[in-house]
């Protein structure tokens, strides 16, 4: 029997479970690219409750108990005494989200011998030491597609509050105002605007195809060139390099991946190359862009604005500037794990593990790492030194 380590974030403040807004969540055929959902011989929670958090348990309690697994769950994941740490030296499996990821380390891996399969309950696993993984023959997995329309849609959301001022506009009349000049100063219409997407994988293009009916200019950078019959039907225009598309647009929405050649990549020169007054939508990793020269370009009003939901470190600290930097529409990191993400996501997670368990392969779709190599998806998004490779192509 196993034992699986579940790293999840944690309980709303005012316990769980919450009081749910609607009673269902939508039911789809299938992801836009024809990829089947998840499959497990069944699930132990009704889909559209709050499973992503340490209450929840991704819905697996009674599966794993039912056949004899032991299913340990915490939020507490910092530090050599924390919860993690110390379950972690006996576990077989570990299971994370990219919001509140147990970075498994070289170091965390020697400690434990047992491991053999760490899930990313969603998508992107940049928080394994993937050559570390592969060294000591661990699989690596996550649900491929699961929430990567949650995220185009959250980006696509954080776009039109900037450009349209929505945030001020509401704390207005949330405070008893009616201040139409005030919240009409810095609105504008995205229409006619130019609008480019760093990194046209999954994310990136439902981006673009979100964008297209607001009439925009739509601009992409990718080191994998789209398809011609893609570019046609978007209008896309194509840069070699992020720079050349940051100098070209009002509008940068970020989808990359983080890796030695996307670290900083907005750095204050790239920044200050800008339409002055453009924005940027942030919603990969918080390392791609330079934390001062945002607040700087900020202050300067280099750019009219900032949002995202991707922080370093995560959680930030309570005097993190991106807290109180102006014009900003930052969230948590919770683009992803939406009520209709989560149900996926851990409905893939089940079947994972109902595939491991039963010595069947796990779909090539969801495999990072398999083998002692990179398989699946991760094939095509990492490299073998465990870091992440240029563009977005496979996510």
């Amino acid at each position: 029997m196993a034992k699986i380590l579940c790293v999840l974030y944690p309980d709303p403040v005012d316990g769980y479970p919450p009081t749910y807004a609607r009673d269902s969540i939508p039911t789809l055929r299938g992801y836009p690219n024809g990829q089947t959902l998840p499959t497990p011989s069944g699930l132990d929670f009704v889909p559209g409750e709050l499973v992503g958090c340490v209450s929840g348990e991704l819905g697996l309690r009674k599966f794993l108990e039912a056949a004899g697994h032991t299913l340990v769950v915490t939020s507490d994941k910092e530090g050599p005494d924390s919860v993690f740490d110390r379950e972690l030296r006996d576990a077989d499996v570990v299971i994370s989200q990219p919001f509140w990821p147990a970075y498994l380390t070289a170091e965390r891996i020697a400690s434990a011998p047992k491991l053999k399969l760490a899930i990313t309950a969603g998508i992107g696993s940049d928080h394994v030491d993937l050559d570390a993984a592969i060294k000591a023959g661990i699989t690596i997995a996550e649900e491929t597609y699961s929430n990567s329309i949650s995220v185009a849609e959250h980006a696509v959301m954080q776009i039109l509050a900037l450009v349209r001022n929505f945030l001020p506009s509401h704390e207005w009349v949330a405070g008893g105002g009616w201040n139409i000049a005030d919240s009409a100063s810095r609105a504008y219409d995205i229409e006619g605007m130019s609008v480019g997407v760093v990194a046209a994988g999954r994310i990136g293009q439902a981006v673009l195809r979100r964008l297209a009916p607001f009439d925009v200019a739509l601009h992409y950078f990718d080191t994998h060139r789209l398809a011609p019959e893609i570019e046609d039907e978007l209008h896309l225009t194509f840069h070699p390099d992020a720079a050349s598309l940051a100098r070209s647009v009002d509008v940068v929405s970020i989808h990359a991946p983080l890796h030695p050649k996307t670290y900083h990549l907005f750095d204050a020169e790239v920044i200050a190359s800008m339409r002055r007054g453009s924005y940027i939508v942030n919603t990969a990793r918080a390392e791609i862009v330079v934390r001062d020269a945002i607040v700087d370009a900020l202050e300067t009003g280099q750019l009219a604005g900032y949002a995202g939901d991707v922080w370093y470190p995560q959680p930030p600290a309570a005097d993190h500037p991106w807290r109180t930097m102006p014009n900003n529409a930052m969230t948590p990191h919770v683009s992803g794990t939406s009520l209709s993400a989560q149900a996926r996501y851990a409905a893939g997670v089940r079947e994972i593990l109902e595939s491991y368990f039963a010595h069947k392969p796990i779909r090539e779709e969801y495999l990072i790492v398999d083998g002692g190599s990179l398989a699946g998806a991760g094939a095509s998004s990492y490299t073998t030194d465990g870091t992440i490779s240029p563009g977005s192509s496979g996510r």
